[in-house]
């Protein structure tokens, strides 16, 4: 399987499929690349080199200690990209995915053509004095205190929202149970750790700085990462932005949303 090797010594899984114009994936907590799949084939079917690592601390990446924060996440992609070549590059990141593809930018300079987040976490999602309307502390208190009692069943039980079953989205059971499978992959201090790293970084500065073209876009039915404290913010943030909310759409890329989805990334990859 393939591997880079970060600073401090981290081994980073990543997937290498096709050749073209590099898109660049990087995916939700508490997933791994697996979860892009059907995304990279469908960049690689057509005429894109598509790509995506798991996370430190995630799926087939080191589990390490330290660095399961949003600065070393970026850094990481940042290192695959440099190991890899890459130049024009398309990136695409999901939940905090969406955050880490953000920050990357920002190493990537005169490298990075374009980005697309989905469902992305920035520009903040807790709240303080700065961001009255985020989410309380307590509510990423009670996701950590949930992955430290019962992780299993935590992750058993959050697929409800994440997918919007408990609003009738239809998603499969398989889809849950993928969901279960690649969480349980994740190492414990990272699953802890990255609540942190996605609910408390502020990305304002780095939407600000943004110069390149980026799609924004987002289910209104999100009950992880709520459109009105990013999608939202964060179109009226970047220079350059386009906005796609999908009515009814959950958090978790699947069914009719993940259709839909697709075929405006695609449209936004050909661009």
């Amino acid at each position: 399987m393939p591997y880079i090797t970060t600073a401090d010594g981290a081994e980073i899984f990543y997937k290498d499929w096709g050749s073209g114009q590099p898109v660049v994936f990087s995916h939700g907590w508490p997933l791994n690349s697996d979860a892009w799949d059907v995304e990279l084939k469908l960049a690689a079917d057509n005429g894109f080199r598509a790509i995506a690592h798991d996370r430190r601390g995630h799926g087939r990446s080191s589990q390490t200690w330290t660095g399961n924060d949003m600065d070393t996440y970026a850094a990481d992609l940042n290192a695959l990209v440099d190991a890899l070549g890459l130049t024009d590059i398309i990136l695409v990141g999901h939940s905090t995915g969406g955050g880490e593809v953000v920050l990357a930018a920002q190493y990537g300079a005169g490298r990075v053509a374009k980005i697309a987040t989905a469902g992305a976490v920035p520009p903040v999602m807790v709240k303080k004095e700065s961001n009255p309307d985020g989410l309380p502390i307590s509510v990423f208190d009670g996701l950590r205190a949930n992955t430290l009692a019962d992780r299993s069943q935590f992750f058993q039980d959050l697929s409800e929202q994440f997918f919007g079953i408990n609003k009738g989205s239809g998603i499969s059971q398989g889809q849950r149970d993928q969901f279960w499978r690649l969480g349980m992959q994740m190492s414990l201090p990272a699953a802890y750790d990255c609540i942190k790293a996605f609910s408390e970084t502020d990305f304002t500065e780095d939407l600000l700085a943004l110069d390149v073209p980026i799609l924004i876009a987002q289910g209104d039915a999100d009950q992880i990462v709520p459109i009105a404290d990013a999608a939202y913010k964060s179109i009226e943030l970047v220079k350059n932005g386009i906005l796609k909310v999908y009515p009814g759409a959950p958090h978790g890329i699947a069914g009719a949303y993940q259709q839909a989805l697709d075929k405006d990334l695609l449209e936004f990859w050909k661009s």
